[in-house]
């Protein structure tokens, strides 16, 4: 069946879309869709195949188009651009400056805002009539409205200058002939969009439904993740929930939910869901582009570069970095910022280090520090070996296969409780856990703690229980202290470590730093601290329970 053509309409389809004798013919693409504007719902006449078309009007191009007394605007414009001020995009990762639209950008938001009547053209005295009591396009996907800091960016100049400063853009000159940039350099509507043609669906100029157009301009790594090989299951170009970042829901969490929550389907990933909502969780349910995100907010990623990930296979011996956290930046235990972390620590380095993030104690220390990364260093008095071994060389109640030697990583204390790492079925990771400071087993510092194993089951990971509470082991005075005395290991040992800014090896040794609400002052000498002699003894100058240990020796 051929369609019947107006002469003008006929002439915008020669001028703006190839192969006319197939297109009068309604002739469609190898991929059986139509190639013909016709066939569209830009297609706005009577005969349009939308629901948004005329009532009567049998003309197709007037819509957009005059060949006489057109606008000045090329190409023939037949519509007044709109004169509304718009909401651009922006976000903390964008280096390009978009401006307010121009170029055809213009041109197709003077129907996609939904300021102006989709009949209201130039070469007609009266509106067009349109259908249904439709005047602008109805509220959906194609109603953009002026709030544009929700869409892709465009009406910015894409040169090698951009890609100078934002590595993860490919050069211009890469640009395939299909996508596009005006006259002046700029990225607009255009470049991805073509409005006479809608073979590869939402009138994009390419494929792109294995992300093809987003890759012509973006190069953000390579992911063995199949499921985040696909832009479009993160992403949203348009009006997207999360404003920047364009993600498909209004945080990032939740976006990383949509497919990490146990549902079922091809792109659904591991079940992180339970973990999110446990009693502690490592995500704060913040609002993207925060201008101050870390320390005190985190998401998944601040953890996870999702473009680099890979899947963890076997565990990853400490320090390194596991393939499920792909190339992420990360702080150097010097402070330097990293665009790609070396090591695991480095990545909580972020929140944990010289800013640190603004979380509650479990302990109340003598010597208060908060900067993970001072803890850790090399120049620590006495440290648990995440950034290097350990400086302690009398640790006889290590558990085989540990070491003097050995080093861990901060996920072998914190992370989810029901975890396989913790001997449960969950996954792996720092997602949350119900144990206060996310650990992975308990830890009780509450002091009268009646003695048990699984109360120090943390400690109990590395350190054999037979060996540090026993009265014939290595450590007498734990098993008085901690089992005759019910006192928590926290009153006495400090898990993460001393810096050399407020310690000593003398008086901080094996972790030593009280916990000021059960260990007080000496009576006798005013002092409140541990002595170290040799080969883990010591003397105490304290008060706790009530006695004093004035020098009393261990």
């Amino acid at each position: 069946m051929r369609v019947a053509l107006k002469p003008f309409a006929f002439l915008c389809l020669l001028f703006w879309v190839p192969g006319i004798a197939g297109i009068v013919a309604a002739q469609t693409s190898p991929l059986g869709v139509p190639t013909s504007v016709v066939n569209t719902k830009h297609n706005l006449s009577a005969s349009g195949p939308g629901s948004v078309k005329a009532t009567t009007e049998q003309e197709i191009c007037i819509f957009c188009h005059t060949p006489h007394n057109a606008t000045p605007v090329q190409p023939l414009w037949n519509r007044n651009l709109s004169m509304s001020a718009y909401k651009t995009y922006t976000s903390n990762s964008l280096k390009a400056l978009p401006n307010q639209p121009t170029g055809q950008s213009k041109l197709c938001l003077s129907c996609h805002d939904g300021t102006i009547a989709l009949g209201s053209v130039v070469s007609r005295n009266q509106p067009i009539q349109m259908a249904n009591g439709i005047t602008t396009l109805p509220p959906g996907a194609s109603n953009l409205g002026t709030d544009l800091s929700d869409d892709h960016p465009i009406s910015f100049t894409y040169d090698a200058n951009l890609v100078t400063k934002n590595p993860k853009l490919k050069s211009p000159d890469l640009l395939p002939y299909n996508v596009r940039l005006d006259a002046n350099k700029e990225l607009q509507c255009t470049t991805c969009h073509d409005a006479h043609n809608n073979q590869y669906g939402s009138f994009l100029t390419m494929p792109n439904s294995n992300s093809e157009l987003c890759n012509t301009c973006h190069s953000l790594g390579q992911t063995q993740v199949i499921q985040h090989t696909n832009c479009n299951t993160c992403h949203q170009t348009h009006s997207a929930p999360s404003g920047p970042y364009l993600l498909t829901k209004q945080t990032v969490s939740e976006s990383c939910l949509a497919c990490h929550n146990g549902g079922i389907g091809a792109n659904q990933g591991t079940n992180v869901e339970p973990e999110i909502a446990a009693a502690y969780s490592h995500d704060t349910k913040s609002p993207v582009n925060l201008a101050n995100h870390i320390p005190n907010n985190s998401d998944c990623k601040d953890c996870h570069e999702p473009h680099t990930m890979a899947p963890t296979i076997a565990t990853v011996a400490a320090p390194g970095v596991p393939p499920s956290l792909g190339a992420i930046d990360g702080v150097s235990i010097s402070g330097v910022k990293l665009p790609t972390a070396q090591f695991g620590y480095e990545v909580c380095l972020k929140c944990h280090a010289d800013n640190a993030a603004s979380i509650s104690s479990l302990v109340n220390r003598k010597l208060v520090q908060t900067n993970m990364r001072l803890m850790f260093a090399p120049s620590a008095v006495s440290f648990h070996p995440i950034a290097l071994k350990g400086v302690n060389t009398n640790v006889p109640s290590l558990r085989p296969p540990y070491t003097i030697s050995s080093m861990i990583a901060c996920t072998d204390c914190h992370g989810s409780d029901t975890s396989k790492a913790a001997g449960g079925t969950g996954p792996n990771g720092i997602h949350g856990s119900n144990l206060a400071g996310l650990l992975l087993a308990r830890y009780e510092t509450m002091d009268f703690t009646a003695y048990s194993p699984p109360a120090y089951a943390l400690c109990f990971n590395c350190h054999d229980n037979t060996k540090v509470v026993a009265d014939s082991g290595p450590f007498p005075w734990h098993n008085t202290h901690v089992n005759t005395n019910s006192t928590p290991c926290s009153a006495c040992h400090d898990s993460h470590g001393i810096s050399s800014l407020q310690g000593s090896p003398v008086n901080n040794y094996a972790l030593i730093n009280f916990d000021t609400s059960i260990v007080f002052k000496d009576e006798v000498t005013g002092r409140l601290e541990f002595d170290h002699t040799s080969n883990g003894h010591g003397a105490c100058w304290v008060k706790c329970h009530g006695k004093d240990h004035s020098g009393t020796t261990y």
